[in-house]
């Protein structure tokens, strides 16, 4: 079973779509984030769809009113994305806008520092919310494993855990995967890498191995 996710936090199209092909091997599904939608374009997620076969993650963490959600949201699922992240603070309103066009990842938890001021203290009404409108998954982050395991334990059977912030972030693989983690995020360490198709493949095999 693959359950690495690549973060394609780039903003050149040829770039992009040269390393999205050369690790689709070992990935399940690739993630696409405002960077490379602003450099390349929204037609990079239909391409990335042709040259992969894979899903592709929409990471736009959309947060906005119900009826901006649901333009934005169109024209994303439109070009072919699988999946949309959207933030679960704005409410059941403005995530019931998107989940009605397409499958929704809600952000119950970031993984940098700064997520500790005021989308920590959320968490547990967040973890709610998505208990009751039953998306596709949830973020929650891979710096802080024990915090996916608390995650985990509150959140329903059913719903996928993917954690953004390994490798370059200082999340492990191995340890959020153990906490209960589905999939892990992992973008610096493979489109940064003098090699991105090795990097890919030591990940691969280092999830495979847990």
């Amino acid at each position: 079973m693959k359950r690495l996710i690549l973060a394609l936090d780039v903003y050149e199209r040829e770039r992009a779509l040269e390393i999205a092909e050369c690790t689709a091997d070992y990935l399940w599904a690739v993630k696409v984030n405002w960077p490379l939608i602003i450099g390349s374009g929204l037609g990079i997620i239909t391409e990335l769809r042709q040259v992969t076969g894979l899903p592709v993650i929409a990471d736009l963490k959309l947060a906005d009113i119900p009826n901006t959600n649901r333009l934005i949201a169109k024209r994303v699922f439109d070009a072919g994305a699988d999946y949309i992240i959207a933030h679960g603070f704005v409410g059941r309103d403005s995530l019931n806008a998107i989940m009605e066009l397409g499958e929704t990842i809600i952000v119950v938890e970031m993984s940098h520092p700064g997520a500790e001021e005021f989308i920590q203290p959320a968490t547990d009404k967040l973890i709610e919310l998505a208990n009751e409108l039953e998306p596709f998954g949830v973020i929650a982050p891979a710096t802080r494993p024990e915090r996916v395991a608390y995650i985990r334990s509150k959140l329903k059977p059913g719903i996928k855990i993917l954690t953004p912030g390994v490798g370059a972030q200082g999340g492990k693989a191995g340890k959020v995967l153990t906490a209960g983690a589905d999939y892990v995020i992992v973008g610096r360490s493979i489109y940064a890498s003098e090699n991105p198709r090795e990097a890919a493949r030591n990940l691969h095999r280092e999830i495979a191995g847990v």
